[in-house]
C-alpha cells in the first residue's frame, strides 16, 4: 500500500509540476543558449524584468509592515467586526485577479469620484504603476498576514507581558520579543508574497494596458510574445521567472534547515 500511495504522489506530480517545467526547460533552450539569451535581454524583456522587480519590493515593503500590523490586530485585539475582517483578507484567495482588476477599474475610472479628483490633481492610477500595485497588493496581502496569526496565537503573550513587568515599552517589547519570534513566519510570508507578486498576471494585464516598454512586466511580455507567435521569447522570459521563483524559494528551505539544524545542535 505504501509503495502504491508514494507512487501516486509521484506521477501526481510529474503529470502537474514536473512535466511541464521539464517541457519549458527543453524549449526555451530548443534553439541554443544564445538564442534564449538574446530574447531575455532584449529591451522590451528588460524593461518587464526591472518593472516586476519594483512592483515587487513595493508591495513586499508594504506587505511585511501593514501584514504584521493586521496580524497583531487580529490576534492580540478584540473588536467588532473581526471575523468579517478575517474573512476579507482572505477575499483575494477566492476572487478571481482579473475580478480585483475590474473591481480597480470602477474604483479609479475617469468618471468616478476618485477618478476625477485625483485626474484633476495629476496623478494617474489606471494604466500606470499605482494600479499595477494596488492589483499586486491586492492578491498578495493575505500571505504575510496567514503566516503571522496563527503563529501570534501559538507563542502567546507570556514573553511580552514578562518584558512589560520588567520595564520594557511597547516599541522594546515588539522589537526584542515580538519580532524575533515571528522570524521565520515573516520570512515565509515575505518569500510567498515575492514569488506571487512575480507572477502576477490577470489583474495587472486588466489594469495596465500592457502598454509596450511602459507597463508591460515580465508575464505581460510572455502573454504578448505568445500572441505574436514568438514562443521563443515567451519560453525564454517564463523559464527566467520560473527559475527565479524557484530560487527564491529554494533559498528558504535552505535556510530553514540550517536553522532547524543549529537549533538541534
Amino acid at each position: 500500500m505504501k509503495p502504491f500511495l508514494i507512487g501516486t504522489v509521484w506521477l501526481y506530480f510529474a503529470a502537474l509540476l514536473i512535466g511541464p517545467i521539464a517541457y519549458l526547460s527543453v524549449q526555451s533552450f530548443g534553439e541554443g543558449v544564445s538564442a534564449f539569451w538574446a530574447e531575455i535581454t532584449t529591451p522590451e524583456a528588460v524593461h518587464g524584468f526591472v518593472l516586476t522587480a519594483e512592483i515587487t519590493a513595493i508591495v513586499l515593503t508594504v506587505n511585511v509592515v501593514f501584514g504584521t500590523i493586521t496580524a497583531l490586530v487580529l490576534a492580540r485585539q478584540r473588536f467588532v467586526g473581526q471575523t468579517v475582517l478575517s474573512g476579507i483578507i482572505d477575499l483575494p484567495f477566492a476572487v478571481s485577479p482579473v475580478i480585483a482588476g475590474f473591481m480597480l477599474i470602477l474604483l479609479f475610472g475617469p468618471e468616478t469620484i476618485l477618478g476625477t479628483m485625483l485626474g484633476a490633481a495629476g496623478i494617474k492610477v489606471l494604466f500606470a504603476l499605482p494600479a499595477m500595485v494596488l492589483a499586486t497588493l491586492f492578491v498578495t496581502f493575505p500571505f504575510v498576514v496567514r503566516e503571522l496569526t496563527p503563529l501570534l496565537q501559538t507563542i502567546g503573550t507570556e514573553g511580552e507581558e514578562a518584558a512589560r513587568t520588567l520595564g520594557a515599552n511597547e516599541w522594546q517589547v515588539f522589537l526584542k520579543v515580538t519580532l524575533p519570534s515571528l522570524r521565520w513566519g515573516l520570512i515565509y510570508g515575505a518569500t510567498l508574497t515575492a514569488a506571487r507578486a512575480i507572477g502576477e498576471f490577470g489583474a495587472v494585464l486588466v489594469v495596465s494596458g500592457n502598454i509596450l516598454m511602459l507597463t508591460q512586466t515580465a508575464t505581460l511580455h510572455i502573454y504578448q510574445s505568445y500572441v505574436d507567435f514568438n514562443y521563443t521569447a515567451a519560453n525564454a522570459v517564463a523559464f527566467t521567472l520560473l527559475a527565479v521563483s524557484f530560487g527564491i524559494l529554494a533559498l528558504l528551505e535552505i535556510a530553514k534547515a540550517r536553522a532547524a539544524a543549529v537549533l538541534q545542535a
